[in-house]
């Protein structure tokens, strides 16, 4: 039932892998662990120019949180990213409602640890060597910096480039080549208190076709996530180098 593409009515979602739902499915994880934030990555696949509404419940005493997800064709969209704590809950549940139609939403999970099921993804360490390399559509790259000062550096030529970084209980987007609009409304989202605290998650932009961030190691994973369409993502690319 987890396989990508499969459509079914409840999906085991607790390796976090990509799916893909349909209208009426639902997906549900049960394994965040308190001091991580996650991100939940929605993408609309079903190639019509239709926005999809998901619903995500991360709490009993709370009532769903509704994403919409653009639609898109040619590959041309943006992701829609929700962020969830695992303080505030162990348990997350994706829906599709069921009138839905013909909507399709690829979803999967981002943090430091997740997704433990990389199937979908295309998970790989990042060297920190200063080589400029791919930064793909269902791209997941990670590294332990040691403790010392790093540098890294995220490249695109197409505006508005838009991926994420995750750090155990933080998360940064990064937007490249910033449009005077900025992002789309509703497009980055947190639930529940701690997610949604100052400094949880934070947006860095550039208003150049590139952005630099100094960072210092310390022997725990850092994980980065592109957030962007399969036409956004062909000449982006990203570098980590030992300063």
């Amino acid at each position: 039932m987890d396989s990508i593409g499969v459509s079914a009515a409840q999906i085991n979602w607790s390796g976090g892998q990509r799916i893909t739902l349909k209208s009426g499915d639902t997906a549900t994880c049960t394994t965040l662990r308190p001091g991580q934030l996650y991100g939940v990555f929605l993408y609309n696949s079903a190639q019509n120019d239709n926005n999809a509404t998901v619903n995500v419940v991360w709490s009993n005493s709370q009532p769903p949180c509704q994403i919409t997800v653009p639609g898109t064709t040619a590959n041309a969209g943006l992701a829609s990213v929700g962020f969830v704590s695992g303080t505030d809950t162990q348990t997350i549940s994706l829906s599709v409602p069921p009138n839905s139609g013909i909507a399709q939403v690829d979803a999967w999970l981002g943090s430091v640890s997740m997704p433990t099921n990389t199937a979908g993804l295309n998970n790989q360490p990042l060297q920190a060597n200063g080589e400029q390399v791919p930064f793909n559509k269902y791209a997941r790259y990670y590294a332990v910096p040691p403790s010392k000062w790093m540098s890294l550096t995220i490249v695109s030529t197409i505006n508005q480039f838009v991926s994420c970084q995750f750090r155990q209980d933080k998360a940064v987007v990064f937007v490249v080549n910033e449009t005077s609009n900025g992002l789309l409304s509703g497009q980055i989202s947190s639930m529940g208190p701690t997610a949604s605290e100052a400094g949880a998650v934070t947006i860095s932009t550039s208003n150049t076709q590139s952005i630099k961030e100094n960072l210092q190691g310390d022997g725990t994973q850092w994980v980065w996530m592109d957030a962007d369409s399969q036409q956004n993502s062909q000449t982006a690319s990203i570098a980590l180098q030992s300063l």
